[in-house]
């Protein structure tokens, strides 16, 4: 599709680039923030691993699931006006999640505003994908902004609670509204398609092909890295004995998610060098040794935290490369491809996290996780027979 530019104020380029990863910072900093309040969630409301793993899988669905849908609204609605008002709900409503007085009211701001975050990413990786001649490291900056937002939140969340208390936390929503205003005002304006050739709300050619088939590998990719978040944090504290608020918590799940953020980085500029077949596969092979190692280094050590780092580069190198395969695979269709990579593979991950959180409470969290770390075995090959058979159509 086209974009033009209807104002003198609208960016394009790298400042365009720059404010959209911006964007993508501040949105998943709110949206992927409830792996650093479990801990304290679970002493406040009393809840068992199964009970989290709920919570995990409603933020999953709200905010990843519903993406393969949002991306074909978006096509339709705009790509500005979807990326800015998802920032905005995302950012005010996962805020409140520190001084959420009950259940009930956690599972709305979770579900409303995980769905905030369902609108943004379609909208706003579509957009960066026309900002560069070189799609796939355009897409890798994007998708680092967001690993770096959720690397830095925990970090800020659990000072600030730590020094001040939990009704300071949603002042921090400000940065998202003030981000979500200049995307609104200074991204250009989509020329959007219509009549017949407008994008179907539903287009279920695209699950059964090879979409579908990159989506499910990013599912199972997803799985180890969702679980790896999410129970990271409870392994911490229930099996090596750290406190619930403990700054050790904060600065594991930022190296991971760093970490990602430059894999994301370094796979967009090493395709052209190993190419994407190679990438995709390897990393996630190697990514399942590395992740079993985390759990038998002392936490804290420098071992384990260079074992974490390693463990979020080689989980995450290869999510910029299927994003860009299934937006190569589907023009047709650049939002929804887009949300099924970027958003469903990571919310059915986080429903299938529901199962996991029941094998914590039946096995054990250690068990649990290294059960989670093997599902990157069939992605690595369903990946590769998927790239490998369509290698003459991608970009």
């Amino acid at each position: 599709m086209a974009v033009a530019a209807s104002s003198r104020i609208a960016l394009a380029g790298a400042p365009l680039a720059l404010l959209i990863t911006a964007a993508h910072f501040a949105n998943d900093a709110f949206s992927n923030v409830l792996p650093a309040f479990l801990p304290t969630l679970q002493l406040r409301f009393g809840l068992g691993e199964a009970a989290l793993a709920g919570l995990v899988a409603l933020i999953s669905i709200s905010a990843n699931v519903l993406q393969a849908f949002a991306g074909a609204l978006t096509d339709r609605w705009g790509r500005r006006r979807a990326a800015a008002l998802g920032l905005l709900l995302s950012s005010v409503l996962m805020s409140f999640i520190a001084v959420a007085p009950s259940v009930v009211v956690l599972v709305a701001l979770l579900a409303f505003g995980g769905i905030g975050s369902a609108v943004f990413h379609p909208g706003a990786v579509s957009m960066m994908r026309g900002v560069g001649a070189r799609t796939s490291l355009s897409v890798g900056v994007f998708a680092a902004g967001g690993a770096m937002g959720t690397a830095i939140m925990p970090v800020v969340v659990l000072a600030i609670l730590r020094s001040y208390g939990p009704e300071y936390v949603p002042l921090l929503a400000m940065v998202g509204v003030l981000l979500a205003l200049a995307l609104f005002v200074f991204s250009p304006v989509q020329v959007r398609s219509s009549g017949p050739s407008r994008p179907k709300i539903f287009d279920a050619g695209l699950f059964r092909g090879p979409v579908g088939a990159l989506a499910l590998a990013g599912t199972l990719r997803a799985t180890a890295f969702v679980s790896f978040s999410n129970a990271m944090p409870l392994y911490l504290v229930n099996v090596r004995g750290l406190a619930a608020d403990a700054p050790l918590i904060g600065s594991t799940l930022a190296t991971y998610s760093f970490s990602a953020a430059a894999a994301g980085l370094l796979a967009g500029a090493l395709e052209g060098r190993i190419g994407r077949i190679r990438l995709v596969v390897a990393s996630m092979l190697l990514a399942v040794p590395v992740l079993a190692l985390t759990l038998t280094a002392a936490p804290g050590s420098p071992a384990f935290f260079v074992l974490v780092a390693l463990s979020g580069m080689l989980t995450n190198a290869s999510v910029p490369l299927l994003v860009v395969s299934a937006q190569d695979l589907a023009p047709h269709a650049v939002g929804s491809a887009s949300g099924m990579l970027m958003g469903f593979t990571w919310g059915m991950a986080g429903v299938a996290y529901l199962g996991f959180g029941a094998l914590q409470e039946i096995a054990g969290l250690t068990p649990a996780l290294l059960a989670s770390f093997l599902f990157l075995l069939p992605a690595a090959m369903l990946a590769g027979v998927v790239l490998w058979r369509h290698r003459e159509r991608l970009g």
